[in-house]
This record gives C-alpha cells, structure tokens and sequence, in this order.
C-alpha cells in the first residue's frame, strides 16, 4: 500500500518564515536551560572533565536542534521553489 504523495505546493507560504523563528526559538531556548544549569548546578566549581562534558552536551543538543530545523527549512524552500515553478 502506498501514501499519497505530498503536494508539491506548500499551502502555507508563510511555512519558512516560522522555520526560521522555531530554529531561532529552540536554540535560544536550550541556551536559557543550558546557560541556567550552568549557574544552577555550580559547573565553576566541578572538575575541567566535568564542565567538558557538560558543553559536549550541550553542542550536541545543540546540533541537534540545527540539523533539524535545517532539514525542515531546505524542504519548505524546496516546496515553494516548486509551487513558483508550477
């Protein structure tokens, strides 16, 4: 059984813009949290291992969120290119 195929059209042209701010959004948040467990958790004080770990950590969520959202964004360019072309 197969899906129907995605429209080639994206039916919200405003699709990008919010990819955008959400990209934005989610990493300005996990930098609040992160930033803040920093302070909370007393990371001055800890082993230089510790604080390491910690920041790979918080690059991997990091490039997470980008890769992501990067995805997300080149489809609805892709999308629109498309509907222009169509």
């Amino acid at each position: 059984m197969s899906h129907a195929p995605r429209p080639v059209a994206d039916r919200d042209p405003g699709a990008l813009r919010r990819e955008v701010l959400v990209l934005v959004g989610l990493v300005l948040g996990a930098d609040a949290v992160f930033i803040a467990a920093y302070f909370l958790f007393h990371l001055t004080d800890r082993s230089p291992g510790a604080r390491l770990g910690f920041t790979a950590g918080w690059t991997v969520v990091t490039l997470a969120i980008a890769l992501r959202s990067l995805v997300r964004i080149r489809a609805a360019r892709l999308r629109a290119r498309g509907a222009r072309q169509a």
